[in-house]
């Protein structure tokens, strides 16, 4: 092993010496292009290898070996966080090795015989280098999601087929076909192969659906998976019963109003599922029907310095998380979750310990959901089980957790009520808003509502005769 690396090294230097980082501005548009190809060609054939050592290294931690595995020994869960240990590369790109180098390995049998790979036909393209790791990861996950229901025979000939198609060869490839044009042929061979045969549909969609977070990347976590049919109905509708339009509509004129539709939402209708979904999740987590976590309803720990929350700059993190939160964000979610002061020396050792404060009990919410009905912001539609309780007077201010000063909000409402232009204040108890002055130029304030007691009383006040008015 240490002779390959030496060898490699030896490589890596020529490399080094042949390659200058100034060398492309010299070159002229042909000669530019035909390095570019000659470099691909090259790290298509590193590619190769790098994907076979990733398939060893897999192989060696396969699962079946127990503590014996060659990941569990490095102190790793599994190959491809062996894989990031030792490279440095992502994750998404180890599995992406993994998932190429097991594909492309010729294996052992029990007998000691040899077994041919699952990708014969892509393991030679790989070799030479005539495929890069992008083909040859496309075609792999295309062909792999129908391997249990196709006919062996007919997912040969798919292989074989995209490998010309990839390397240009056979009478149907005059021309290499790139990496996002290959994974349009791939999908199309994957819905010919993959026909209604023993397993019913049904029986195949319950084993195919699943939910997944990804890895952080530019700033967000991505989600994919696949629902079942009937989870997906569900889903929409609950969405769709949520995305109305909000906007403060009693407070507009007669024109004004006719443009509501146009002005009031300024949300892209993915941004309000994501906002919608956001609301669900937190109902879930407080509804004390879930498994505790440490003996407590499922709960995010979010780190921030006191200090950095005082001056506004900074960052908090939340726990399970890679990517830091936003000081707004761990404002808010302080308002609803409460706080508790953890006091550290310089070396780090915990020297006092405070309460968690600022949590509303269950008793208080009733009441405030008694009063206010749902979200408090007009025209918005969320209701009260999906809200969350914001302190109207923040507690850095001297506001109390208290019925007095606790409002409901939905979770964008609440979220962005710093930055949204909606004001709300507490008025013997009693909340009142003012819209921003794109709804309302004026900034009166008014009581708001949508419980169906208080519409009641309002109603009953508003038809009552002038001697009970005045009484």
């Amino acid at each position: 092993m240490a002779g390959i690396a030496e060898a490699l090294e030896q490589v890596r230097s020529a490399l080094h010496a042949v390659l200058d980082s100034e060398a492309p501005r010299g070159l002229g548009d042909d000669e530019l292009l035909l390095a570019v190809g000659a470099l691909e060609s090259v790290g298509r054939l590193l590619d190769a290898h790098r994907a076979a050592f990733a398939g060893e290294v897999a192989e060696r931690s396969r699962v079946e070996l127990g503590a014996g595995r060659l990941s569990a020994r490095k102190g790793c869960r599994s190959a491809a966080e062996l894989l990031e240990r030792v490279t440095q590369i992502s994750g998404s790109e180890a599995r992406r090795r993994v998932l190429v180098g097991s594909a492309t390995r010729a294996g052992t049998g029990l007998a000691g015989q040899p077994v041919p790979a699952p990708h014969p036909h892509l393991a030679a393209a790989l070799v030479t280098g005539s495929v890069g790791l992008d083909a040859a990861a496309t075609i792999v996950r295309e062909l792999g999601r129908t391997r249990t229901v196709a006919d062996p025979a007919q997912l040969d000939v798919a292989e074989r087929e995209l490998v010309d198609q990839a390397t240009g060869t056979g009478d149907a490839a005059p021309v290499r076909a790139s990496a996002d044009e290959l994974a349009v042929q791939a999908r199309a061979w994957a819905i010919f192969l993959d026909q209604d045969g023993p397993e019913p549909d049904d029986e195949r969609a319950m084993r195919r659906r699943g939910f997944r977070l990804g890895r952080a990347r530019d700033g967000l976590i991505p989600v994919s998976g696949e629902l079942l049919p009937e989870v997906a109905a569900k889903l929409r509708r609950l969405l769709d019963a949520h995305l109305s339009p909000r906007s403060g509509g009693s407070f507009l004129t007669d024109a004004e109003r006719a443009d509501l539709a146009v002005q009031a939402e300024t949300r892209t209708t993915e941004q309000q599922r994501h906002d919608v979904l956001a609301a669900i999740v937190d109902t879930a987590a407080r509804s004390g029907e879930h498994p505790t976590i440490g003996g407590q309803a499922p709960t995010v720990l979010v780190s921030v310095r006191a200090s950095d929350l005082v001056t506004g700059h900074g960052a908090a993190r939340a726990d399970g998380v890679d990517l830091p939160i936003s000081l707004r964000a761990a404002r808010h979610m302080i308002c609803t979750g409460g706080i508790q002061a953890v006091v550290l020396d310089d070396g780090g050792r915990i020297l006092s310990l405070g309460s968690p404060e600022r949590c509303f009990t269950p008793h208080q919410r009733r009441a405030i959901t008694l009063r206010d009905g749902g979200c408090l912001i007009p025209g918005c539609t969320v209701p009260a089980a999906w809200c969350e309780i914001h302190h109207v007077v923040p507690d850095a201010h001297g506001g109390a957790t208290h019925t007095d000063n606790g409002v409901l909000l939905c979770w964008f409402h609440h979220r962005s009520i710093d930055i949204s232009g909606w004001g709300i204040r507490m008025k013997h108890g009693v909340p009142e808003i003012r819209p921003p002055a794109w709804l309302d130029p004026g900034g009166h304030w008014r009581p708001s509502t949508t419980s169906p007691t208080r519409l009641a009383d309002r109603l009953e006040l508003d038809h009552a005769s002038p001697e009970r008015k005045t009484a």
